[in-house]
């Protein structure tokens, strides 16, 4: 047996200071329990009773008894040596591993804290940039507003734009099914003449046969009439349409179908009311009417009968000094110049060339 691996008191159940006859007791009991004879099927039963035997033997012997005393008493003071040892390990371990907690945390505080700061600076990095951005805004928003108001101003102090020579001229379109009589310029100048003197010895008339059928008689007609005055045409260009001024099926607007920029000029200072006021082709009520009246103020109405119609102003403000009146040049067409220049004969073969031309185009 060894004695560094079995303790005899434990293999006996004893304490160390157990008289023999505690030891002798202790003994039967155990070789009671572990005898082969009792443990028949067990095979570690001789050895064990053999070990039992030799712890007996051991203790009974005072000598070899002190000596294992001694021996346990030495291993048992290395055991609590050891655990001493340990326990003073471990304590530095548990405040090696305390510091490593409080030095990680204290860390990640700070790292919270940067963060924090950082986030912060962000913050308040985007709000510059956006108060900036706002007074970019605003400032860009002030110089369009102040380049829009320069312009409106240039605009206003404009003069009036110069009359063309074909700015008092009307084309005007009708079906000869209709009206068989508007053949000649006599005629469509007596059908004009309520809204003013057409130039009689311009008038320019085209009588256009069908297409697939150029031997029959023609069925639309279409005619350059030149006015004397613009605000006539204007008249005649309001009209278009309508059967109670005389014009019922027949078209009547502005060559090329742009209005002249004298009329765009008048609509933007006022003198012609909204954009589009008089224009339209349909019928207007008596309340239409009215209103009209209210708010153009500035705009004369001729009327037939029951009929009225917006016409062209009578003057024309001078921009260039507020509340003068235009001159008599710019108020109304001279009619002796414009005669001599429509009749030059380079005009009139470009005003039938173009008529030729939209035929032509809505041919």
């Amino acid at each position: 047996m060894s004695d560094e691996e079995i303790n005899p008191y434990e293999l006996l159940d004893v304490k160390v200071e157990s008289t023999d006859q505690e030891l002798r007791t202790a003994y039967r009991q155990r070789s009671l329990k572990v005898h082969p004879d009792r443990n028949p099927n067990n095979p570690d039963a001789a050895r064990k009773f053999h070990e039992l035997n030799q712890a007996y033997e051991l203790l009974l012997d005072p000598l070899r008894r002190l000596a294992l005393d001694a021996k346990l008493r030495l291993k048992q003071a290395r055991v609590e040596r050891y655990k001493s040892y340990d326990l003073k390990r471990k304590n530095m371990v548990d405040e090696l591993e305390e510091r490593e907690r409080a030095f990680k945390k204290a860390k990640a505080d700070k790292q919270k804290e940067e963060a924090a700061r950082m986030q912060e600076t962000e913050k308040i990095k985007d709000e510059g940039r956006r108060l900036r951005e706002e007074r970019i805004k605003d400032q860009e928003k002030k110089e369009q507003d102040a380049i829009r108001m320069a312009k409106e101003e240039q605009e206003q102090e404009m003069d009036a734009p110069q009359l063309q020579p074909t700015d008092t001229t009307v084309r005007v379109k009708y079906s000869l099914t209709e009206h068989p009589s508007l053949t000649t310029s006599a005629a469509l100048a007596t059908l004009l003449a309520p809204f003013g003197a057409p130039d009689v010895e311009t008038i320019i008339v085209s009588l256009k046969p069908p297409k697939k059928a150029p031997h029959k008689p023609p069925k639309h007609g279409t005619a350059l009439i030149p006015f004397r005055r613009i605000g006539d045409a204007f008249a005649a260009v309001c009209a278009s349409g309508r059967t109670e001024r005389g014009l019922g099926g027949i078209e009547v607007g502005w060559i090329g179908g742009v209005e002249p920029d004298i009329l765009v000029w008048l609509k933007k200072k006022g003198h012609l009311g909204p954009s589009g006021s008089g224009l339209s082709n349909e019928p207007r009520t008596k309340e239409q009417r009215t209103n009209e009246k209210a708010t153009l103020p500035q705009t004369q109405t001729r009327s037939s009968g029951s009929v009225e119609y917006s016409s062209f102003p009578s003057s024309i403000p001078n921009l260039s000094e507020p509340g003068s009146e235009a001159p008599q040049t710019v108020r109304e067409l001279d009619y002796e110049s414009l005669t001599l220049m429509r009749m030059r004969q380079a005009e009139r073969e470009r005003l039938e060339r173009e008529i030729l031309e939209q035929e032509a185009n809505e041919g």
